[in-house]
């Protein structure tokens, strides 16, 4: 029965490419919660283990923020073998977010655009179901603040989020970089983070003595950013003392779909088209960081080449969410078969080598 499970999973998918999307995602997610109790357990070899941000990572692979934003499938997600699972972006208050239809599929380019606006049931329910979960794995959530809220009381929402998800969390994502959202870009500028992590900051040092933890605070940084920016950007996050950035975003920069735009609506691109954009950030934030500083590289992973590309732009670990809606189970058996060859191949060299 164990070995059924992703042979369904993998059946399912044509079925759902068909559905509106949104409630492709949402049918998929239910689907994988009443597979769970027959899923396979996952095992990985100790040699893939990373350690970040103070935590030992099974393997590099996680999944991005946006999947599952109430953390009502974060068990379900967890069976299937991801090293870390990233919640949210959750708000203060429920919210339902843009009106539908705001999640559409391209295809021809394996991208997806997306409007979705930070809906989600607010965080006293992500909460209770982090409460309630049994998932080993590194917990990141991402806090965000609620539509209504004016720009310049930002950081009392950021805030409100993170003394209630602060028990719960391995670390936190602050997400200033969403481009459905008003205004929210303009806090990934030098005054918006110093507000935002001034009130973040201050709120951590009551809430590490409280909990006997400190939870690393990370930033989640859009894609459409020039080498000027990104030099900016990483000056700000060290002299602020960010404990890492998670790179990238979606893209509201849409001219890559051409004529494949649909409808003409604005939105946050991901994806295929997004892989190349986000490579560069994370290439010149390596740069401009140095060596230890933690980077969590997201954007465009679609295939096993993709996600080594993106370590081997200087992320420590990646995320996937486009390519995974995509292409489901298979995506992660084909990255960790790519993650795990270099195992295989030493092993073949010491086989070869003996006498």
């Amino acid at each position: 029965m164990r070995g059924l499970a992703p042979a369904i999973a993998r059946g399912m998918l044509p079925i759902l490419s068909r559905l509106n999307p949104e409630l492709a995602h949402d049918l998929g997610l239910t689907g994988l919660q009443l597979m769970r109790p027959i899923w396979p357990v996952a095992k990985f070899p100790a040699a893939l283990a990373v350690s970040c941000l103070g935590f030992k990572f099974a393997h590099p692979l996680g999944l991005a923020a946006g999947f599952d934003k109430n953390g009502d499938y974060l068990d379900a997600l967890g069976a299937l073998g991801f090293s870390h699972i990233e919640l949210g972006t959750v708000t203060p208050r429920p919210q339902p977010g843009n009106p539908k239809p705001r999640m559409f599929r391209v295809p021809q380019t394996a991208a997806l655009v997306n409007r979705m606006g930070f809906n989600n049931k607010g965080v006293d329910h992500l909460v209770a179901r982090l409460a309630r979960s049994s998932y080993q794995g590194i917990r990141g959530i991402s806090i965000g603040k609620n539509a209504d809220t004016p720009i310049e009381d930002a950081a009392a929402d950021y805030a409100a989020c993170m003394n209630k998800v602060y028990h719960h969390a391995d670390y936190i994502a602050v997400n200033v970089s969403s481009p459905n959202t008003a205004r929210l870009r303009e806090l990934q500028e030098r005054g918006g983070l110093e507000r935002v992590f001034g009130s973040l900051l201050e709120a951590r040092s009551h809430l590490e003595a409280r909990h006997g933890k400190r939870v690393p605070l990370l930033v989640k940084v859009a894609p459409d950013l020039d080498a000027a920016q990104v030099s900016m950007l990483a000056a700000d996050l060290r002299s602020l003392t960010v404990d890492g950035v998670i790179a990238t975003n979606t893209s509201s920069d849409l001219a890559a779909l051409g004529a494949a735009r649909p409808g003409g609506l604005p939105g946050g691109l991901s994806g295929a088209p997004l892989h190349e954009r986000s490579l560069a950030v994370i290439s010149r934030l390596r740069a401009e960081l140095g060596g230890a500083f933690p980077i969590v590289g997201v954007g465009g992973i679609v295939s096993a080449e993709h996600a080594l590309a993106t370590l081997r732009a200087g992320a420590n670990l990646v995320q996937v969410y486009t390519g995974f809606a995509y292409r489901g189970q298979v995506l992660l058996e084909e990255i960790m078969s790519a993650l795990m060859r270099p195992q295989r191949d030493d092993a073949a060299r010491a086989v070869n080598a003996s006498p």
